[in-house]
């Protein structure tokens, strides 16, 4: 049976150093108000808030660790040890293992790796030691999710349609992706990026996603704020 809901509404409450809402206690709040707004879900960056939340609400937790390498464009969890804005290296993966997440996602697209490690090596390892835990990916185009079923995960997101180098300016959410996914592959796929109103939403479900995820326009003020602000000329 899968960690997360189908046909649910996953929020992703994130913020990083540097915004206004960077802080322990401020994204537990946003994700208890998440649920209580009908969230069946929460996708959540770094060990401190995620041990915050799942303290706060009982809904399955995606787990990441956002770390920046100097030699990798990954920052989605990026090893299996933790550094400072990427996806998991095993680092982050030991770091995540320690919290109570149900679900752990990795930057799953074709770009080098942090250390020289490969994605294969921390699937395996998340196997091996925590198999309760699920394994998500983060992928931006079809080959990286085809590969990413191959691998045997079990779900492969869009998370990162639009913000490689080679999907830049590809306008999101791509529902004809979605389609070729949910059409082709065996994981649960997941929407995630770009949905801003409830149209899209709407057109997004209609390609038979298994669930969705939301961040900045719901937990994001500075963003919503902006999104508005282009009513504004600005």
């Amino acid at each position: 049976m899968a960690n997360l809901k189908e046909h649910g509404l996953i929020v992703s409450c994130q913020a990083v150093k540097g915004e206004p809402l960077y802080g322990l206690h401020m994204m537990g709040h946003f994700a208890r108000a998440a649920v209580l707004g009908g969230a069946s879900g929460i996708r959540a960056n770094y060990v401190d808030d995620i041990n915050e939340i799942t303290a706060q609400v009982d809904v399955p937790v995606i787990g990441i660790i956002k770390t920046v390498y100097p030699d990798s464009e990954i920052y989605i969890t990026p090893t299996l040890k933790a550094v400072s804005y990427t996806h998991p290296t095993l680092k982050e993966v030991k770091a995540l293992l320690t919290t109570k997440c149900s679900v752990i996602a990795l930057d799953a697209t074709n770009r080098t790796r942090p250390n020289g490690e490969k994605l294969e090596d921390l699937i395996k390892y998340i196997r091996e030691n925590a198999p309760q835990v699920e394994i998500m990916a983060d992928c931006s185009n079809y080959e990286e999710a085809k590969r990413a079923d191959e691998l045997g995960f079990d779900y492969i997101g869009t998370t990162l349609r639009g913000y490689t180098e080679y999907t830049k300016g590809i306008a999101i959410p791509d529902c004809e992706l979605l389609r070729k996914m949910t059409s082709t592959l065996r994981a649960h796929i997941i929407a995630e990026g770009g949905i801003w109103e409830v149209g899209q939403l709407k057109a997004v479900l209609d390609t038979g996603v298994y669930t969705v995820v939301i961040g900045s326009a719901i937990t994001r003020p500075m963003d919503i704020t902006k999104h508005f602000m282009k009513a504004f000329g600005e």
